[in-house]
């Protein structure tokens, strides 16, 4: 890694709240940055991955906001968020009273932006780089927001999360309609009109429905 996390994002964000998500405060790329015009070859000059932390994605912030709306959800519970990013969905747990909350994200990256943002929120989050697909994880809550962007990716993770809601576990996605969302497995729970940036999204408003795994 050729350049420092912490100030790298610090000085190439902005401490924004996601529009559909006024209560929680994250630093993001906004229009003052030119994080998201980058290209790959320059980000990996600097030694950094696609920034996909520094975004309030559409699916991260319905389902971030049906948990800060449905505190009884988390509230004293274990509570893991999937493919965490910027940590969004982990912090809304934390305010909502879960118990403990693992941020997972094999990005390097997102364990310093989840830990700036969890400190923006003054809540404790966890974190882990390991790939948490097909291992047995002991939380009561699985929380994970766009990650049905990828074929191989999508078939992985119903194989996982199907295990998983089998043994007890509540499992919640959060889903702007991807592509390889699974919507046989799925009960929807609430739809939201998520308010995007257009450069990453092309519209400026995303539906986002958020799901329960069966």
């Amino acid at each position: 890694m050729n350049t420092d996390p912490d100030r790298f994002i610090r000085q190439n964000t902005s401490v924004l709240s996601p529009p559909h998500v006024p209560e929680i405060r994250l630093h993001l790329a906004s229009e003052v940055h030119d994080l998201w015009l980058k290209t790959e070859e320059g980000l990996e000059a600097i030694g950094l991955p696609p920034p996909f932390w520094a975004f309030a994605w559409a699916g991260g912030q319905g389902l971030a906001r049906y948990v800060l709306d449905h505190p009884e959800i988390v509230r004293g519970k274990r509570v893991l968020d999937f493919a965490s990013g910027s940590g969004l969905v982990a912090i809304a747990a934390a305010l909502a009273g879960a118990e403990e909350v693992l941020a997972a994200d094999i990005d390097p990256w997102a364990k310093t932006a989840v830990r700036l943002n969890a400190a923006l929120n003054t809540v404790s989050v966890s974190f882990t780089g390991e790939d948490l697909i097909g291992r047995s994880v002991d939380v009561d809550v699985i929380l994970a927001g766009d990650v049905f962007y990828d074929s191989d990716f999508a078939r992985a993770l119903v194989a996982w999360f199907g295990v998983m809601a089998k043994n007890g576990c509540l499992v919640l996605v959060g889903d702007p309609g991807r592509s390889y969302r699974p919507t046989e497995h799925l009960k929807a729970l609430a739809t939201y009109e998520v308010p995007v940036t257009r450069v990453l999204e092309d519209s400026d408003v995303k539906k986002t429905t958020v799901w329960r795994f069966l």
